[in-house]
C-alpha cells in the first residue's frame, strides 16, 4: 500500500506541478461530451451482436456439424478445432498492434477496420457451414475458411472491444455502455443459438444404429436415414445449415451498419506523449503490469471451463442425456437465461464490488454441473437447470469487459508518458481465451476419438458417456476453482478505480486546458 501511495502522491504532484504552467479559462471542458444517449448506446452494444451470434454458432454447433454432417473424422475435426483457435489467437495481438498503430481517418480510428472486414467475414463464414463436393480435400477446406473466418473476425472485434475507450472518458458511461453490451451480447448468443439449433433441429443429421441399436429393429436402415425422422436425408441437414448461415451472415452485415452509423468515435483528450513502440516493446510493456496480468490469468482459466461446457454440451445433450430432437431448445434455455440476467450482474457489481460479483456469478454454476451428471435423465429437470446455469454464464460474459477497462485505467497511472495502447489489452485478453479454446476444443475432440466416438452414431460406447460427463462438468469445475484462487491476488478494487479515474480526470482537464492555451496563442 505505501508503494502504490507514493505513486499516486508523486503523480499527484506531476498533475499539480503542470496545472500551474498552463494558463487557466474561466471556462472547464465541457463534460456533457462525456454523456452517451441511450440510441448511442444501443447502437454501440448491437455492434457486439455479430461476434457472439457467429461465435455461439461454432462453438455449439461446429464440432458435431464436422463429425455428424460433414462426416470428418474425429482427429482431423480437433485439428480443424484446434488449427482454427490457435490461428485465431495468434492474430489477435497482432491485429491489436495495428490498430494501435493506426491512423485517425474522419471515420475514427476503430470504425475502419470494423467495416472493411464485414463482408469478407460474412462470406467466410457462409462457407464454413458448406459441404464441398469432394472428399480427400475436406480438412483443407474447412480449415483455411475457419482461419479466414477468425482473422477477419478480429479485424472486427479488437478494434470493437478497444471502442469502450473511445466512445466515453467517463468510467461509469463506459460500465453502462457494457451493460448494454454484454446485455446484446447475450442476446447474440440467443439468436445465434435460435436460429441455428430452430432451423437445423428441423432436420436433425441422421444416425446410424450401433451395437445393441441393431436388435431394437428388423429394420434395414440405410446410411442417408434419419430413424427418429425418417423422410429427411443427410443432405436436408446439410441445407437447413446453409440456410442458418445465410441466415446469420444477414444480421452480421445488419449489425455492423448500425454501429457504423449510431456511434461516433471520439478522439483521445490526452497528448500522445510518447514515441510509436515497436510491437514486441507494447507486448513487454502490458504484460508487465501486474493487474493485468492477473485478471487475464484468472479469466482464462473461468473462460476455459465455459468454453469446455460450451464446445461439448451439444453432444452431451444428444448421446449422454439421450435428447437427440431436444438439444438445440435446452441450449436455447440456457441463453435465454443468460441474458435475463446481465442487468441483474450489472446491479450486482455496482452495488457490492467486481470482485464480489466474480466469486458470488462463477461459483453460481458449480452445483448445477455436478447435478446435471448425477440426477437421471429427465427432460423438466434439465430444462431448470439449463435455466438455474444461465445465470451464472451471464456473470462470466459481463464481468471480464467490465474490469478490463479498469486494468487500463490502472495502467496509465502508473505510465502516464506512454499512451495508445488499449487495443493490445484488450487483443491480448481475447488471445488468451481464444487460445485456451483452441486447445480445449482440439483436447476435447481427441479425447472422444481415443473414447471410441462412433460418427453419426445414435448411441456411444460407455467410454464416450464418461468422457463427455468429465468435459461437461469435472473439469469445467477444476478450471473455476483455479481461476478463483488467482482472483484473491488481484488488487484493483473499488476505491482504486475511483481514485485512478479522478488522476486520470484531472489529467484531462489539464490537456484539454493546454491545447486550448497553445491554440489561442497560435491564432493570436
Amino acid at each position: 500500500m505505501s508503494l502504490e501511495s507514493g505513486r499516486s502522491s508523486l503523480y499527484q504532484k506531476y498533475v499539480k506541478k503542470r496545472i500551474s504552467a498552463v494558463i487557466k479559462f474561466q471556462s472547464g471542458p465541457d463534460t456533457k461530451h462525456s454523456q452517451l444517449s441511450v440510441c448511442s448506446k444501443l447502437c454501440y452494444a448491437i455492434g457486439g451482436a455479430p461476434y457472439q451470434i457467429t461465435g455461439c454458432a461454432l462453438g455449439f454447433f461446429l464440432q458435431i456439424y464436422l463429425l455428424d454432417v460433414a462426416l470428418v473424422d474425429p482427429f482431423y475435426a480437433s485439428i480443424i478445432l484446434f488449427g482454427g483457435r490457435a490461428w485465431d489467437a495468434i492474430t489477435d495481438p497482432t491485429v491489436g498492434f495495428l490498430v494501435s498503430r493506426s491512423p485517425w481517418t474522419r471515420f475514427g480510428k476503430m470504425m475502419p477496420w470494423i467495416v472493411l472486414s464485414t463482408p469478407l467475414a460474412v462470406v467466410c463464414y457462409f462457407l464454413i457451414w458448406y459441404v464441398p463436393p469432394i472428399d480427400q480435400g475436406k480438412i483443407i477446406w474447412y480449415l483455411m475458411f475457419y482461419c479466414l473466418f477468425q482473422t477477419l473476425q478480429t479485424c472486427f472485434h479488437v478494434p470493437y472491444s478497444a471502442l469502450t475507450m473511445f466512445i466515453s472518458s467517463e468510467q461509469k458511461e463506459r460500465d453502462s455502455a457494457t451493460a448494454y453490451r454484454m446485455t446484446v451480447e447475450v442476446l447474440g448468443t440467443v439468436i445465434g443459438t435460435g436460429i441455428k439449433g430452430q432451423i437445423v433441429g428441423l432436420a436433425n443429421a441422421p444416425c446410424i444404429p450401433v451395437g445393441d441399436d441393431f436388435n431394437s429393429s428388423s429394420q434395414d436402415f440405410g446410411p442417408e436415414v434419419n430413424i427418429s425422422q425418417p423422410h429427411i436425408s443427410l443432405e436436408h441437414t446439410r441445407q437447413a445449415y446453409m440456410i442458418a448461415s445465410g441466415v446469420i451472415s444477414a444480421i452480421y452485415v445488419l449489425c455492423a451498419v448500425i454501429l457504423f452509423c449510431g456511434v461516433k468515435e471520439r478522439k483521445e483528450t490526452t497528448r500522445v506523449r510518447s514515441e510509436p513502440m515497436s510491437f514486441f516493446q507494447g507486448i513487454r510493456l502490458v504484460m508487465g503490469h501486474g493487474p493485468y496480468v492477473k485478471l487475464v490469468m484468472g479469466f482464462l482459466f473461468t473462460s476455459l471451463a465455459f468454453m469446455l461446457l460450451e464446445g461439448n454440451f451439444a453432444l452431451f445433450c444428444c448421446y449422454t442425456l439421450g435428447f437427440r430432437d431436444d438439444f438445440q431448445n435446452i441450449l436455447l434455455v440456457i441463453m435465454f437465461s443468460a441474458t435475463l440476467t446481465i442487468p441483474f450482474w450489472q446491479w450486482f457489481l455496482t452495488r457490492f464490488g467486481k470482485k464480489t460479483a466474480v466469486y458470488c456469478g462463477t461459483t453460481a454454476v458449480i452445483p448445477f454441473l455436478i447435478l446435471v451428471v448425477l440426477l437421471k435423465s429427465n427432460l423438466i429437470v434439465t430444462y431448470m437447470i439449463s435455466f438455474a446455469a444461465g445465470v451464472s454464464i451471464a456473470a462470466a460474459f459481463l464481468l471480464p469487459w467490465s474490469m478490463l477497462p479498469d486494468v487500463v485505467d490502472d495502467f496509465k497511472v502508473h505510465n502516464p508518458e506512454t499512451q495508445g495502447h488499449e487495443a493490445i489489452f484488450y487483443s491480448f485478453y481475447v488471445f488468451f481465451t481464444k487460445f485456451a479454446s483452441g486447445v480445449s476444443l482440439g483436447i476435447s475432440t481427441l479425447s472422444l476419438d481415443f473414447a471410441g466416438y462412433v460418427t453419426r452414431g445414435c448411441s456411444q460406447p460407455v467410454e464416450v458417456d464418461i468422457t463427455l460427463k468429465v468435459l461437461v462438468s469435472a473439469a469445467p469445475i477444476f478450471l473455476i476453482i483455479i481461476g478463483l484462487i488467482i482472483f484473491i491476488t488481484y488488487p484493483i478494487n473499488e476505491e482504486r478505480c475511483q481514485g485512478n479515474r479522478k488522476l486520470l480526470n484531472e489529467e484531462n482537464e489539464l490537456d484539454s486546458e493546454t491545447d486550448s492555451t497553445e491554440t489561442d496563442g497560435s491564432v493570436v
